[in-house]
């Protein structure tokens, strides 16, 4: 990849994008409690769902889901013959991951990454949220979704796009999400995690 300064600065404003806490923002507007807080301690769509409800854990989702499409979209539209649009993409979830806003200490980046693929590659995002969908009306878990679109994500890529840059681009969001969850993971396994609609 050429060193593009164009490219690095659309990194960078991507990852302060994705630095933006939506949903300590939005309990914050609703006057509820601090997501990081309370609950898992998570500041996404799950937990901010659980702890103030359902209008501010939609406005959580479409912010969070908003920042990474935006993204997705200008790499699509303005560095489709390059690999900036993808590092664009992995630089927004990692700033929802590691915020520079929250010392570093950010949510888990499923609704950001959904939002990129969408932007970058509508048809590949469509599928894999129609995994988290019926992962979740089948099991009820939030985070069960989230593992099974992501760890098929590398395969739908493959078959769909077929292109090694964007197979690489699939690996490397997808081991940044599934990391994220280990502890949701355990908590699967001991049938402790809690479902979906359950405050």
């Amino acid at each position: 990849m050429p060193l593009d300064i164009n490219g690095l600065i659309f990194s960078f404003a991507a990852y302060l994008l994705g630095s933006i806490p939506f949903g300590l923002l939005v309990s914050r507007l609703y006057g509820t409690p601090d997501p990081r807080l309370a609950g898992s301690g998570n500041i996404g769509f799950t937990n901010v769902l659980r702890l103030s409800g359902k209008k501010a854990g939609i406005l959580t989702l479409l912010g969070d889901l908003g920042k990474g499409w935006i993204v997705g979209w200008v790499g699509v539209s303005f560095y489709s013959q390059t690999v900036w649009g993808l590092v664009g993409v992995l630089a927004v979830v990692a700033g929802h991951i590691f915020p520079i806003f929250l010392k570093f200490q950010g949510g888990k980046g499923v609704a950001t990454a959904f939002g990129g693929i969408l932007g970058i590659h509508f048809v590949v995002g469509v599928i894999l949220v129609c995994i988290w969908l019926g992962a979740v009306g089948i099991w009820r878990y939030s985070s069960g979704g989230a593992l099974m679109a992501f760890g098929t994500f590398p395969l739908v890529s493959w078959l769909i796009v077929g292109k090694e840059d964007f197979f690489v681009f699939s690996l490397l969001l997808s081991s940044a999400v599934l990391l994220k969850h280990k502890e949701n993971i355990q908590r699967l396994l001991h049938g402790t995690e809690p479902r979906m609609g359950v405050r």
